[in-house]
């Protein structure tokens, strides 16, 4: 037996405290947002979609709350973050985001998570008391959680720190011209061709003046705008005829595995996340699976975000400059009057098609990240929507991208080529995102590029 002396009982001492009182280190309370892993991202975000499932928000103004939240996640461990450049004077009328005083310990989760209930706080005043409910519920599982990992006076700091990037996040977001812009008064347009409610609910246009909005990066929602559509004709030798039949065609003769495309990617609102929460949960995902650090979380979900935000504006750019009718007001009007879509269609013009541009975009915020990367899509099944699918395997970003995009011509409610263009659409303002935003002080491209899942 190797027996103890004093100064090994001393020792011992120190550090049986230090293990049972995490925060007696002062190391600890200095750890960067590296070093932590992404829980605290991960599981705000994948309750960031179940409140916008459950609230039932329309996809863009989704994309803008998912956005804004995850520019607030990011500038607020950018401090804590050493190759992380923030966000300030990169963001259309981001001119600076509040940083702690110099010298100053801050918990870095503590920090994620006041700012992200913060920020979901301010976006959604108006949420219903059961969403309130599970937001602060979530904020005070972590808080209960962080607070014995560090010093109290830390703690209060982190989260006073975390809030105070949140305000001024929020305050920032409220001067895109949301305001005056949201469901404005809108009398679409009548001629041949042009869009008009379609059925079962006939309902208003949606958002008509959203591509008016200041995107997140983008000069303007005119930036990526795609080129005219298909001229209109109902001459069963024109372009439109024969794109009007294809998407006939495909629903008369759809397989079992097109259908389950259609509604694996079909992202309704109030029934999932929407389609830009589908790429969150995709990013959600990664992190968990990848065993990301907060900082490269924080970096994947301000990527998607801002990708997703301003997709939205640009494509409804264009859909409410166009103006184009949808695939069964055609069908219905020109081929079979008694035909109907696989899902019902949504009611704004056709072109371009947002699932398309909006993938498109996330996919190539993620690609520059992460490289040719395959991942399983869980989304299904992490947030049990129905109706319950088996997760779909893709070999990188852009084939999920594709996917999603090919699914609005098996549910019936796009033409190709607003698939196609919106593909183009999304690229355009991908890489546009990546040509003027630096996350990194000093790039750090396929840094995560591997193989598998």
């Amino acid at each position: 037996m190797v027996r103890c002396g004093r100064s090994c009982r001393v020792l011992a001492l120190v550090m049986f405290f230090a293990a049972v009182t995490p925060w007696s280190s002062s190391a600890e309370s200095r750890r960067g947002a590296e070093s932590f892993d992404s829980r605290v991202a991960s599981t705000w975000f994948d309750r960031l979609y179940d409140v916008i499932m459950a609230e039932k928000i329309a996809p863009p103004v989704a994309a803008r709350i998912y956005g804004t939240a995850a520019v607030a996640l990011y500038e607020s461990i950018v401090p804590g973050t050493a190759s992380a450049r923030s966000l300030a004077r990169q963001l259309n009328g981001l001119t600076s985001v509040p940083q702690p005083y110099r010298g100053r310990n801050l918990h870095w989760p503590t920090v994620a998570n006041a700012a992200l209930a913060s920020t979901i706080r301010g976006l959604l005043p108006q949420m219903s008391a059961s969403s309130l409910a599970a937001v602060e519920a979530l904020e005070q599982q972590f808080a209960s959680e962080f607070q014995v990992q560090t010093r109290p006076s830390i703690h209060a700091r982190s989260v006073l720190q975390g809030q105070t990037v949140a305000n001024a996040v929020v305050a920032w977001i409220s001067t895109d011209g949301l305001a005056n812009l949201n469901n404005c008064p809108y009398t679409p347009p009548v001629g041949p061709g042009l869009w008009s409610s379609t059925p079962p609910s006939f309902a208003p246009p949606l958002q008509p003046c959203w591509g008016q909005l200041r995107p997140f990066v983008l000069t303007s929602g005119a930036e990526c705008g795609p080129p005219p559509p298909p001229a209109f004709s109902t001459d069963s030798s024109s372009e439109l005829f024969a794109l009007a039949l294809q998407v006939y065609d495909t629903k008369l003769n759809l397989t079992p595995e097109q259908e389950t495309v259609a509604l694996f990617w079909a992202d309704n609102a109030g029934a999932s996340g929407t389609p830009p929460g589908h790429w969150i949960a995709i990013m959600a995902a990664l992190a968990r699976d990848l065993g990301l650090s907060l900082a490269d979380a924080a970096e994947g979900f301000a990527r998607v975000g801002i990708a997703v935000a301003d997709a939205f504006i640009s494509c409804w750019n264009a859909k409410y400059t166009y103006n184009v009718l949808r695939p069964v007001s055609y069908i219905n009007d020109v081929i079979d009057e008694t035909w109907s879509p696989l899902l019902a269609t949504p009611p704004f013009p056709s072109y371009t098609s947002g699932h398309s541009s909006q993938s498109a975009a996330a996919a190539t915020l993620l690609t520059d990240m992460f490289g040719a990367l395959a991942f399983v899509d869980s989304t299904r099944t992490t947030h049990a929507l129905q109706p319950a699918l088996a997760p779909r395997s893709f070999q990188s970003f852009e084939q999920a991208a594709e996917e999603a995009a090919l699914s609005r011509l098996y549910a019936g409610i796009h033409f190709a080529t607003d698939n196609n263009v919106g593909m183009e659409q999304g690229h355009c303002i991908g890489r546009a995102i990546i040509d003027r935003v630096q996350f990194k002080k000093r790039r750090l491209h396929g840094r995560f590029e591997r193989s598998g899942s």
